[in-house]
């Protein structure tokens, strides 16, 4: 009887934990998905805003966009050409043979989108240091962001925290694969409690080099 009951209140400690576990890790995902719920708009209702931050998302072997990637340049590419912004801010990884910000450009030019209204951000490896960079390397205070669904309250989250004022347009143009997608939810689990920590506890530092601001005059 006694190794019972110490067998069952192991398994109810067991079971707590994994509940407190789980809240900790589901909870800043609830958080980040309520507070977005206002900031997301369809292309054809959001504000217009100077810019669009259209965030990597990976290439193929041959160094051309994945169909996220694509669809999230699309997607800015309708807003460039409803006039709801004026330029696209293109922000990912740049190492030898992987080049996303030119990948990115190519295929924004390919749909129509000038050359002139297209700004490469080579050091935006992580959200946050897009976000980070858009703000203080570029000095872009209002912008529209540009992803799907799955990363935008993190995205929206981060930006806003920092002092961007942004608002998000999903980048849903298709339906992925299953195995994506949970896949992709899955892993916003811990980036969103990382995203939290380093915007509200322990900022990283984040590598800016020369300012560049995309409108220097409304930055003087």
């Amino acid at each position: 009887m006694v190794v019972k009951s110490v067998l069952h209140m192991a398994l109810i400690l067991t079971l707590t934990l994994f509940a407190l576990a789980a809240l900790v890790l589901l909870l800043p995902r609830l958080v980040t998905g309520l507070y977005a719920w206002t900031r997301i708009q369809k292309p054809d209702q959001v504000a217009n805003q100077p810019v669009a931050i259209v965030f990597g998302a990976g290439l193929w072997r041959d160094g051309s966009p994945t169909p996220v990637l694509e669809d999230r340049v699309k997607t800015a590419a309708e807003l460039f050409f409803a006039g709801k912004v004026d330029t696209l801010l293109m922000s990912g990884t740049t190492v030898e043979h992987y080049n996303e910000t030119r990948a990115m450009r190519n295929y924004a030019m390919s749909l129509g989108i000038p050359n002139e209204a297209i700004v490469q951000d080579y050091g935006g490896l992580r959200t946050y240091d897009t976000c980070y960079r858009a703000l203080h390397h570029y000095g872009i205070e209002r912008a529209i962001l540009v992803t799907q669904s799955f990363h935008l309250p993190r995205a929206l989250v981060i930006c806003n925290a920092l002092g961007l004022d942004a608002h998000g347009v999903s980048a849903d143009m298709r339906q992925y694969r299953k195995q994506s997608r949970l896949w992709w939810n899955l892993r916003e689990i811990p980036a969103t409690l990382v995203a939290l920590w380093e915007v509200y506890v322990q900022p990283p530092q984040i590598a800016l080099g020369e300012p560049e601001p995309i409108y220097p005059n409304e930055t003087e």
